[in-house]
Protein backbone atom coordinates (compact mmCIF):
# COMPACT_ATOMS: atom_id res chain seq x y z
CA UNK A 1 0.00 0.00 0.00
CA UNK A 2 1.81 3.27 -1.07
CA UNK A 3 2.21 6.17 1.60
CA UNK A 4 -1.09 8.16 0.61
CA UNK A 5 -2.80 5.60 0.88
CA UNK A 6 -2.09 4.20 4.39
CA UNK A 7 -2.22 8.11 5.49
CA UNK A 8 -5.66 8.19 4.18
CA UNK A 9 -6.59 4.66 6.03
CA UNK A 10 -4.93 6.53 8.86
CA UNK A 11 -7.34 9.55 9.01
CA UNK A 12 -10.31 7.37 7.98
CA UNK A 13 -9.63 5.36 11.33
CA UNK A 14 -8.75 8.22 13.37
CA UNK A 15 -12.27 9.84 12.52
CA UNK A 16 -14.28 7.02 12.50
CA UNK A 17 -13.62 5.61 15.78
CA UNK A 18 -13.36 9.36 17.05
CA UNK A 19 -17.75 9.53 16.15
CA UNK A 20 -18.29 6.34 17.23
CA UNK A 21 -16.59 7.36 20.88
CA UNK A 22 -19.04 10.45 20.74
CA UNK A 23 -21.74 8.55 20.03
CA UNK A 24 -21.61 5.78 22.12
CA UNK A 25 -17.78 4.62 23.03
CA UNK A 26 -18.54 1.70 25.36
CA UNK A 27 -21.28 0.12 22.88
CA UNK A 28 -18.13 0.04 20.05
CA UNK A 29 -15.42 -1.05 22.58
CA UNK A 30 -18.23 -3.97 23.28
CA UNK A 31 -21.14 -4.13 22.05
CA UNK A 32 -22.76 -6.72 24.26
CA UNK A 33 -24.93 -3.56 25.35
CA UNK A 34 -25.82 -0.41 24.62
CA UNK A 35 -26.40 1.55 28.28
CA UNK A 36 -23.26 0.19 30.44
CA UNK A 37 -22.83 1.25 33.74
CA UNK A 38 -19.38 2.22 35.16
CA UNK A 39 -19.86 -1.13 37.32
CA UNK A 40 -20.58 -3.51 34.35
CA UNK A 41 -18.61 -2.14 31.77
CA UNK A 42 -15.51 -2.09 33.54
CA UNK A 43 -16.42 -5.45 35.09
CA UNK A 44 -16.88 -6.83 31.31
CA UNK A 45 -12.60 -6.04 31.10
CA UNK A 46 -12.16 -7.80 34.55
CA UNK A 47 -13.69 -10.76 32.81
CA UNK A 48 -11.57 -9.99 29.65
CA UNK A 49 -8.02 -10.04 32.02
CA UNK A 50 -9.33 -13.11 33.75
CA UNK A 51 -9.97 -15.35 30.78
CA UNK A 52 -7.20 -14.20 29.09
CA UNK A 53 -4.18 -12.71 31.26
CA UNK A 54 -4.68 -14.53 34.71
CA UNK A 55 -5.14 -17.89 33.13
CA UNK A 56 -2.11 -17.17 30.95
CA UNK A 57 0.37 -16.11 33.94
CA UNK A 58 3.10 -18.57 32.94
CA UNK A 59 3.63 -17.22 29.09
CA UNK A 60 3.28 -13.92 30.29
CA UNK A 61 5.26 -13.21 33.47
CA UNK A 62 7.70 -15.68 32.73
CA UNK A 63 8.92 -16.17 36.67
CA UNK A 64 8.46 -12.62 37.18
CA UNK A 65 6.45 -10.44 39.58
CA UNK A 66 3.29 -9.26 37.14
CA UNK A 67 3.95 -5.75 39.65
CA UNK A 68 7.48 -5.31 38.60
CA UNK A 69 6.58 -5.45 34.84
CA UNK A 70 5.57 -2.95 32.08
CA UNK A 71 2.81 -3.37 29.70
CA UNK A 72 1.73 -2.21 26.57
CA UNK A 73 -1.78 -2.08 25.97
CA UNK A 74 -2.64 -1.22 22.06
CA UNK A 75 -6.06 0.30 21.34
CA UNK A 76 -7.39 0.74 24.87
CA UNK A 77 -10.31 2.21 23.74
CA UNK A 78 -12.47 3.99 26.78
CA UNK A 79 -9.79 2.03 29.20
CA UNK A 80 -12.10 -0.60 30.04
CA UNK A 81 -8.93 -3.52 30.38
CA UNK A 82 -6.67 -0.88 30.84
CA UNK A 83 -8.46 -0.46 34.14
CA UNK A 84 -7.86 -4.33 35.06
CA UNK A 85 -4.46 -4.24 33.68
CA UNK A 86 -3.25 -1.82 36.27
CA UNK A 87 -4.55 -3.61 38.95
CA UNK A 88 -2.35 -6.53 38.06
CA UNK A 89 1.07 -5.22 36.37
CA UNK A 90 3.42 -2.21 38.03
CA UNK A 91 2.60 0.00 34.76
CA UNK A 92 0.22 -0.24 32.03
CA UNK A 93 0.80 2.09 28.81
CA UNK A 94 -1.97 2.28 26.62
CA UNK A 95 -2.35 3.69 23.22
CA UNK A 96 -5.75 4.45 20.45
CA UNK A 97 -5.83 5.78 17.49
CA UNK A 98 -9.26 8.01 18.64
CA UNK A 99 -8.35 10.78 20.62
CA UNK A 100 -11.96 11.00 21.79
CA UNK A 101 -11.38 7.65 23.09
CA UNK A 102 -8.24 8.21 24.87
CA UNK A 103 -10.04 11.22 26.95
CA UNK A 104 -12.73 8.67 28.09
CA UNK A 105 -10.08 6.33 29.11
CA UNK A 106 -7.55 9.06 31.11
CA UNK A 107 -10.60 9.87 32.86
CA UNK A 108 -11.26 6.42 33.55
CA UNK A 109 -8.13 5.99 35.18
CA UNK A 110 -7.30 8.90 36.56
CA UNK A 111 -7.48 7.43 40.10
CA UNK A 112 -4.36 4.72 39.14
CA UNK A 113 -1.27 6.68 38.91
CA UNK A 114 0.10 3.37 37.02
CA UNK A 115 -1.90 3.99 34.04
CA UNK A 116 -0.27 6.18 31.35
CA UNK A 117 -2.52 6.98 27.97
CA UNK A 118 -1.30 8.09 24.86
CA UNK A 119 -2.99 8.57 21.11
CA UNK A 120 -0.90 7.53 18.52
CA UNK A 121 -1.01 7.96 14.97
CA UNK A 122 -3.03 4.46 14.30
CA UNK A 123 0.14 2.25 13.34
CA UNK A 124 3.23 2.91 15.57
CA UNK A 125 4.25 3.29 18.64
CA UNK A 126 6.70 6.15 18.62
CA UNK A 127 4.62 8.14 21.59
CA UNK A 128 5.62 5.52 23.90
CA UNK A 129 8.80 6.07 25.56
CA UNK A 130 11.55 3.45 24.94
CA UNK A 131 12.18 2.53 27.97
CA UNK A 132 11.83 -1.38 27.67
CA UNK A 133 8.36 -3.19 28.34
CA UNK A 134 7.77 -7.13 29.74
CA UNK A 135 4.58 -7.77 27.64
CA UNK A 136 2.01 -6.39 25.29
CA UNK A 137 -1.43 -7.12 25.46
CA UNK A 138 -4.45 -6.53 22.56
CA UNK A 139 -7.91 -7.59 21.57
CA UNK A 140 -11.05 -6.76 19.53
CA UNK A 141 -8.44 -4.23 17.80
CA UNK A 142 -6.64 -5.44 15.18
CA UNK A 143 -9.83 -7.06 13.99
CA UNK A 144 -11.47 -3.64 12.86
CA UNK A 145 -8.08 -2.46 11.16
CA UNK A 146 -8.78 -2.95 7.27
CA UNK A 147 -5.11 -2.61 6.36
CA UNK A 148 -2.60 -5.98 6.46
CA UNK A 149 0.15 -3.14 6.17
CA UNK A 150 -0.78 -1.73 9.18
CA UNK A 151 -0.96 -4.31 11.77
CA UNK A 152 2.00 -6.12 11.01
CA UNK A 153 3.48 -2.19 11.48
CA UNK A 154 2.17 -2.13 14.68
CA UNK A 155 3.53 -5.88 15.06
CA UNK A 156 7.37 -4.46 14.61
CA UNK A 157 6.85 -1.44 16.62
CA UNK A 158 5.76 -3.72 19.54
CA UNK A 159 8.70 -5.98 19.08
CA UNK A 160 10.67 -2.97 18.88
CA UNK A 161 10.15 -1.78 22.39
CA UNK A 162 9.89 -5.30 23.92
CA UNK A 163 12.67 -7.05 25.86
CA UNK A 164 13.73 -10.01 24.30
CA UNK A 165 11.57 -13.15 25.23
CA UNK A 166 8.68 -11.55 26.24
CA UNK A 167 5.41 -11.95 24.77
CA UNK A 168 2.98 -10.25 22.77
CA UNK A 169 -0.77 -11.70 22.94
CA UNK A 170 -2.86 -10.26 20.41
CA UNK A 171 -6.29 -11.07 18.27
CA UNK A 172 -6.56 -10.56 14.93
CA UNK A 173 -9.73 -11.49 12.52
CA UNK A 174 -9.31 -15.20 11.18
CA UNK A 175 -12.39 -15.28 9.29
CA UNK A 176 -11.35 -15.29 5.73
CA UNK A 177 -14.99 -15.78 4.71
CA UNK A 178 -15.79 -12.21 5.41
CA UNK A 179 -16.37 -9.75 2.59
CA UNK A 180 -14.59 -5.86 3.21
CA UNK A 181 -13.90 -2.93 1.32
CA UNK A 182 -10.42 -1.55 1.75
CA UNK A 183 -11.48 1.18 3.95
CA UNK A 184 -13.60 -0.44 6.56
CA UNK A 185 -12.93 0.26 9.99
CA UNK A 186 -15.28 -2.19 11.50
CA UNK A 187 -14.30 -5.51 9.71
CA UNK A 188 -10.90 -5.71 9.14
CA UNK A 189 -8.59 -7.52 7.03
CA UNK A 190 -8.26 -10.99 8.16
CA UNK A 191 -4.96 -13.38 8.80
CA UNK A 192 -4.50 -17.12 7.52
CA UNK A 193 -2.47 -18.86 9.64
CA UNK A 194 0.26 -18.65 7.09
CA UNK A 195 0.14 -15.26 7.20
CA UNK A 196 0.47 -15.20 10.61
CA UNK A 197 3.71 -17.07 10.90
CA UNK A 198 5.31 -15.12 8.39
CA UNK A 199 3.97 -11.87 9.78
CA UNK A 200 5.69 -13.11 13.57
CA UNK A 201 8.79 -14.34 11.35
CA UNK A 202 9.24 -10.82 9.44
CA UNK A 203 8.55 -8.92 12.49
CA UNK A 204 11.30 -10.75 15.03
CA UNK A 205 9.07 -13.07 16.86
CA UNK A 206 8.77 -16.67 17.07
CA UNK A 207 4.55 -17.79 16.83
CA UNK A 208 4.48 -20.33 19.54
CA UNK A 209 0.98 -20.70 20.12
CA UNK A 210 -1.56 -19.56 18.11
CA UNK A 211 -5.79 -20.46 18.94
CA UNK A 212 -9.14 -20.24 16.84
CA UNK A 213 -7.76 -19.94 12.85
CA UNK A 214 -10.45 -19.81 10.74
CA UNK A 215 -12.29 -17.78 13.26
CA UNK A 216 -13.05 -14.57 14.09
CA UNK A 217 -11.20 -14.49 17.41
CA UNK A 218 -7.62 -16.02 16.44
CA UNK A 219 -5.14 -15.49 19.33
CA UNK A 220 -1.76 -15.26 18.67
CA UNK A 221 1.16 -16.33 20.92
CA UNK A 222 4.23 -13.86 19.63
CA UNK A 223 7.68 -14.49 21.58
CA UNK A 224 10.34 -11.67 20.54
CA UNK A 225 13.65 -13.49 19.74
Amino acid sequence: MEAKNIEQTLDKMRRDWDERARENARFYVNTERTDWTDAEFFASGERTVAEEILTDMINICQGRDPLTMRVIEIGCGAGRITRALAKRFGEVYAVDVSGEMVAQARQACADLPNVHVFQNNGMDLSVLPDIGYDFAFSTIVFQHIPSREVIVNYVRETGRLLKPGSLFKFQVQGDASISTEPDDTWLGVPFTDEQACAMAEECGFEPRYRHGAGEQYFWLWFFKK
